[in-house]
């Protein structure tokens, strides 16, 4: 070939690479045919090569594992005469085990369940997780000893795994094979309200900023004695098919694949419908946390629709839970912007948006949780506190002190620098016990 000809045949090639490039660019920028199936297969690639990294490093590439804040471990507060005393169930990252606590610190029960004995594949049928990236995210238990759990995993999405009911000896009861996660809520009538999620496909018209495929969350109704489901509704519907809808897209800062992340379910009944105000009367409904918007919401059982929403002060926030006296606390995670006291937990009235009562940390005792957290206000007004970051659970007077503290004892890497992160506080009263069970702690 001559060296013109080569020459030539150069600049064609070039010529080609720079209108690839070109036409590239204007698929990516514009968004235009076959930009989504390039995207798509783009996310899934990259989605595994995470996924390799996550099983190969779960103490460091997990959000289930801090580093450490303290070498404390167990029990380093405890006032008898100030705490609400009882036992304390708790769920610890990096395993499928939930613990029961005396007020010492002492393990005096705990269940476990392996997902790959329970199912093989994810609810939607992908292949699952190994059991070493998955714990419970939330547990609660009965008085009799059996136990409610949530399934889910790290390096995966959707995340929410399954459900499973287990007896005090951690036989199953029954299981629910649906993408479970964040929270659940055990009314008094036996039913079981959960939180669920899926992709949908199919984009949503005057949504601009909605990516494809993206989660929607589902709030699920189960039967408490078989795990069957009563009722499933989704909730960007409810938000969407209201007069709220407009609070949606308020805040684009979060990724629009996940435009809800729901992380907390209250069942109202009778007695939280009369005394909360939003609900006015209603006890059918249940207050939901919407993370990525930022809002509290009522979402009514019956009409499938939101009622009521409020968006405040908080940031990132979890855990609301309505009050009897008509208010609701709420774990706000961004909220604070103090340094090493990011974090505090509100009380807030409904009606007037007042913040009525507030905890924020101090520099003894900082608080600071970017994911998960919860709060629990307990019988004689302490608030049961989940630091999910710090692997800590601890008990607040009304007054800030701070009269029972734990830190989860379980630590990994090769100077035990790593803690995993602890969620789902319930204190139990041990007269609220079944006395079979109660008996069987105390042997």
């Amino acid at each position: 070939m001559e060296k013109g000809d080569r020459a030539g045949l150069a600049a064609f090639f070039i010529g080609c690479l720079f209108f690839a490039f070109l036409g590239g660019a204007y698929i990516v920028l514009a968004q235009v045919f076959p930009y989504q199936f390039l995207d798509n297969a783009y996310r899934a690639g990259w989605a595994l090569v995470q996924q390799k990294h996550t099983i190969d490093n779960p103490l460091t590439q997990t959000d289930q594992w801090r580093k450490a804040r303290s070498d404390t471990r167990g029990v380093d507060i405890y006032d008898p005469k100030r705490a609400y005393n009882g036992y304390t169930l708790y769920t610890s990252g990096g395993r499928t085990t939930a613990y029961l606590i005396d007020m010492k610190g002492h393990v005096v029960h705990k269940w476990h369940a392996d997902y790959s004995k329970l199912w093989q594949t994810t609810p939607d049928g992908r292949e699952a997780q190994p059991d070493k990236l998955m714990y419970f995210r939330k547990a609660v238990m009965y008085p009799n000893g059996d136990l409610l759990a949530i399934f889910i995993a790290a390096g995966d999405t959707p995340w929410g795994y399954g459900l499973v009911k287990l007896d005090a000896n951690s036989n199953v009861i029954w299981k629910y094979h649906g993408a479970t996660h964040h929270d659940l809520y055990l009314s008094d009538d036996n039913r079981v309200f959960i939180l669920t999620h899926a992709y949908r496909a199919k984009p949503v018209p005057g949504f601009r900023n909605l990516k494809s495929p993206w989660l929607d969350d589902y709030l699920v109704e189960l039967n408490g004695d078989d795990g069957q489901v009563i009722k499933k509704i989704s909730i960007f519907d409810a938000l969407w098919d209201s007069r709220y809808r407009a609070l949606l897209g308020a805040d684009p800062s979060f990724a629009m694949a996940d435009p809800l992340h729901t992380n907390s379910v209250q069942y109202l009944g009778d007695t939280l419908g009369k005394s909360f105000a939003p609900a006015q009367g209603n006890g059918d409904q249940v207050l939901l946390s919407i993370r990525h918007p930022g809002l509290a919401v009522l979402l009514d059982l019956k009409s499938g629709k939101a009622t009521w929403a409020l968006k405040g002060s908080w940031l990132g926030q979890h855990s609301m839970r309505a009050l009897p006296n008509g208010h609701f606390t709420i774990f706000d995670n961004y909220g604070n912007f103090e340094t090493h006291n990011m974090s505090r937990i509100l009380e807030v009235d409904p009606t007037t948006h007042a913040i009525t009562w507030q905890y924020e940390g101090t520099s003894q005792h900082p608080f600071s949780n970017l994911l998960r957290g919860a709060v629990v206000t307990l019988p004689n007004g302490d608030r049961l506190i989940t630091e999910s970051d710090g692997g800590r659970l601890f008990e607040v007077a009304p007054d800030g002190d701070i009269v029972w503290e734990y830190f989860n004892p379980i630590r990994g890497g090769d100077r035990n620098q790593y803690i995993p992160v602890v969620s789902s506080g319930q204190r139990i009263k041990p007269d609220q016990l079944a006395p079979a069970f109660r008996r069987s702690l105390q042997e």
